[in-house]
């Protein structure tokens, strides 16, 4: 299983309705420096519903060359069609990724048995390890701890992204899955605690500005030492949840063009942040010492 510890979701930089190729691949560095434990773009932070499929591969590649083998790279796949889906995992197969994030389909509201045969049928189109991701407030759909199970017994269903906010979900997989599936936590606020139960890790929005203090959190909770977990996150905690201030991933762009690290620019229907959250945001992000 590959891909355990921190990942960052990475953003998608723009400039002038363009993809910022030289900003990606600084940015793809930076996470480097900070010392994650992979990379994942085309996600949801990385705006992929926006991307056409050349943007999107093309992204891939930029994070599989900077990557260089040092770490694995984890393409975002997320469709609601399965044929779209099983197309893109060949895609970023052939541009040299590890692994792909395959969300549940949203807006059309699958069975427990469509989800079922949905990442099933991405599983077998593809070589490549699948991490399943369940995030209910964006796909409007759970993928139930049973079915994570049955989706466990293939062998290339290795990974599940949980960003239900949920514990008692995370200790219902560890029952049902045992070691066949890893478990990493797709909200910043709930490492800790993920760690603690026995995840392996996290795919992070926070790391995009913070990579180094989020891979201390993150070792810190592996190696078991909660105590200095516990202070990590209770020092980052305020900026967790400011970069959920409005919808992911406007606040975290917002944060890093502040930094200078790139342009704040989203593509519609997601729009840069409004004055008022924006001023609370750099204010907090000024307070955990992100900003200067």
């Amino acid at each position: 299983m590959t891909f355990q510890g921190l990942l960052t979701a990475l953003v998608t930089p723009f400039r002038d309705g363009a993809l910022d190729e030289a900003a990606f691949r600084s940015l793809a560095r930076r996470q480097l420096d900070g010392g994650v434990d992979g990379l994942v773009p085309c996600g949801t932070t990385g705006e992929a519903p926006t991307l056409p499929v050349s943007e999107h591969i093309q992204v891939v590649r930029w994070a599989v060359e900077e990557a260089a083998g040092r770490v694995p790279v984890m393409a975002g796949i997320g469709s609601n069609s399965t044929a779209t889906a099983i197309a893109t995992a060949r895609e970023v197969e052939a541009a040299g990724a590890q692994g792909v994030l395959a969300t549940a389909p949203y807006y059309n509201k699958p069975t427990q048995e469509g989800l079922y045969r949905h990442f099933k049928a991405i599983a077998e189109s593809t070589r490549l390890e699948v991490c399943l991701y369940d995030v209910p407030g964006r796909s409007g759909i759970r993928i139930l701890p049973e079915t994570v199970a049955r989706l466990s017994q293939i062998g290339n269903i290795t990974t599940i992204k949980d960003a239900t906010g949920d514990m008692s979900v995370i200790s219902e997989l560890l029952r049902l899955c045992g070691d066949r599936m890893t478990l990493l936590s797709g909200d910043d606020f709930t490492v800790l605690p993920f760690l603690a139960l026995g995840g392996a890790g996290t795919i992070s929005v926070a790391s995009n500005v913070a990579p180094a203090r989020m891979k201390a959190l993150v070792d810190a909770g592996r190696a078991g030492d909660l105590v200095a977990a516990r202070a990590i996150h209770l020092a980052l905690f305020p900026m967790f949840k400011a970069l959920f201030l409005e919808t992911n991933p406007i606040p975290v762009k917002a944060g890093m063009a502040a930094m200078g690290l790139l342009e704040d620019e989203l593509r519609l229907p997601l729009c840069p942040m409004s004055e008022v959250p924006r001023e609370a945001l750099l204010a907090v992000l000024r307070e955990v010492g992100v900003l200067s």
